[in-house]
């Protein structure tokens, strides 16, 4: 299935693998968290904290992909397409260890923002060189096979997250996620050599945006 895929290809199919498998530790417990953690069990409280959250993470997130993507886009090659994701993944991995030492609703609201800037730094520059880089002839494929290995790992390490937190507590699931982010990041630095000074392709695609 992966031979014919070119490195680039296979390397952001990973990067994204890990980077949504760990927020897939996050997705069934972070309201239970906010509850238990943020408003001492005041489940209507959490509802609204949970809610500005969400609030504070789309608004910051769909302010700056336009501008992010209008830069990278005024710049030839892919230089700075790489830098911009590899950065933006590391960015996104700090709101894992920041949700671990909240404890007041605006800790949430701080680290859903820093995790929509780093997100709207990696998605514009990813899907950037996803698209310039997918194998001719393959679109739809290469496209469906990344929201394909996503959704998997989304789905079983959320499916983990529930009961790693209930044996050992929250912060192990924000260990755990803070650590695929990172491997998201640096799995990113092994097609540095294969990026692009000038952009010698112009594939680009619609894709499925799962992020």
């Amino acid at each position: 299935m992966f031979k014919n895929i070119n490195k680039v290809i296979r390397i952001l199919m990973v990067s994204d693998f890990f980077l949504n498998a760990g927020w897939g530790f996050l997705s069934p417990i972070f309201a239970i968290f906010i509850v238990q953690r943020i408003t001492a069990g005041d489940t209507i409280q959490a509802a609204k904290v949970a809610g500005f959250a969400a609030l504070f993470y789309w608004i910051t997130k769909s302010s700056l992909q336009i501008p992010i993507g209008r830069y990278l886009d005024k710049n030839r090659g892919e230089k700075d397409d790489f830098i911009f994701m590899f950065l933006g993944t590391l960015i996104v991995s700090l709101a894992p260890l920041g949700f671990m030492i909240s404890s007041s609703p605006w800790h949430i609201y701080l680290f859903n923002t820093i995790h929509a800037l780093g997100m709207a730094m990696m998605i514009p520059s990813w899907y950037a060189i996803f698209g310039r880089h997918i194998d001719k002839g393959r679109e739809a494929f290469e496209w469906g096979l990344d929201s394909t290995s996503l959704g998997i790992g989304v789905g079983i390490t959320g499916a983990c997250g529930g009961i790693i937190s209930a044996l050992f507590g929250f912060n192990a699931i924000f260990i755990a996620a803070w650590l695929l982010n990172l491997i998201s990041a640096f799995v990113i630095l092994s097609i540095r050599k294969e990026i692009s000074p000038d952009n010698k392709t112009t594939l680009h695609f619609p894709p499925y945006v799962a992020m």
